[in-house]
């Protein structure tokens, strides 16, 4: 399907629990849906804090992630489909100490953005975590230009930002 296509109202779209028959397709999807983002976001960042998270580069670095996470915490990890497809997924951690669900992880791939999968995605992720008991959902994104759609979308759904800022310094030579 492309985009424009009737999906937008999210009527097609099933979520089911991840199976590990899905971990390729969705390594695979990973990689294509954050290729823009990473794009956007080297240059602005410091290129030694860069090359120390991504010495391999970010597609090593993002399969590696992605893959431990699937492996450890599948259970909390559902896939967007049509038919067949592969359109998305989400993968949730619970923080009971603070009554918190987190949006750990959420990706569309990026023939069918902007369609209602990655919203479908986040409404079913809210349900999940206020059925485990949780008062509180966090989601995490950056603030360079690359993630800017993250952004967009999230304060769109009613989230609101909480400032945090990070800072490095290279202290060997």
């Amino acid at each position: 399907m492309s985009r424009g296509s009737d999906m937008n109202a999210g009527n097609e779209i099933k979520i089911v629990p991840y199976a590990a028959t899905l971990k390729q397709a969705i390594l695979d999807l990973s990689l294509r849906a954050w290729q823009p983002v990473f794009q956007e976001m080297k240059p602005q960042v410091l290129p030694f804090v860069y090359d120390a998270f991504y010495p391999d580069g970010w597609q090593a670095r993002q399969v590696a992630d992605i893959g431990e996470f699937l492996d450890r915490e599948g259970e909390r990890t559902w896939v967007a489909r049509h038919s067949d497809k592969v359109l998305g997924f989400v993968g949730l951690r619970l923080h009971p100490e603070d009554k918190m669900g987190e949006v750990y992880v959420l990706a569309v791939d990026p023939d069918h953005q902007r369609q209602g999968v990655g919203a479908t995605l986040m409404a079913f992720a809210e349900q999940q975590i206020r059925k485990a008991g949780m008062d509180i959902v966090m989601v995490e994104t950056g603030g360079d230009p690359g993630h800017q759609p993250a952004r967009a979308a999230y304060e769109s759904a009613g989230y609101e930002r909480w400032p945090v800022a990070r800072y490095f310094k290279k202290i060997s030579s």
